[in-house]
């Protein structure tokens, strides 16, 4: 008895053939778990202010502050009126909220020469096209202390963390 398997065999081509790319994700959702309470952390090391800078993402806003060395402490607080360090004198804000953005590194050398300087104190950055960000304004820097302050579309979650000689502010987009 001859039995011929040649039917049951599947050509090399078709059991190799590549299956269709799948569709692309949809974008996850933000999942935003960070909250809008005070964020704080004590202040064990500090470098100067050298730099400020801002980026937008997906799901949120990014400012960071650029220090020399690594920094460690701050206090991020909404606040009914931003003022600035140590005069009092209010700073208004663009948005319908503020965040105080208080760094524990000051923006000046040891010899009171400055390390961060800027043109409009009022715009620190361009923020033109933000989804969240609104102003970002200079609020002072003394005792050790740089403070900036940043208006907001609305008052959103938000999250503070240091890395990399850096302070570095999410803003959520949503909630």
């Amino acid at each position: 008895m001859i039995v011929t398997v040649a039917a049951l065999l599947v050509p090399l081509s078709a059991a190799a053939a590549p299956t269709p790319p799948a569709a692309p994700a949809a974008p996850a959702a933000c999942g935003v778990t960070w909250g809008s309470q005070k964020k704080m952390a004590p202040s064990t090391m500090f470098g100067e202010l050298v730099d400020i800078r801002t980026g937008r993402h997906d799901c949120y806003d990014r400012l960071v502050l650029g220090f020399t060395s690594h920094v460690d402490g701050f206090v991020v607080s909404y606040v009914d009126q931003l003022v600035e360090d140590p005069t009092g004198v209010p700073i208004p804000l663009r948005g319908e909220a503020r965040l105080s953005v208080a760094a524990h590194g000051p923006a000046y050398n040891d010899n009171g020469q400055p390390t961060y300087t800027f043109q409009n104190r009022n715009e620190l950055v361009d923020l033109t096209g933000y989804q969240t960000f609104r102003q970002l304004a200079w609020a002072g820097s003394f005792e050790a202390i740089t403070t900036v302050g940043l208006g907001v579309r609305a008052r959103l979650p938000f999250r503070v963390f240091t890395w990399d000689n850096k302070v570095i502010v999410d803003v959520a987009h949503t909630w």
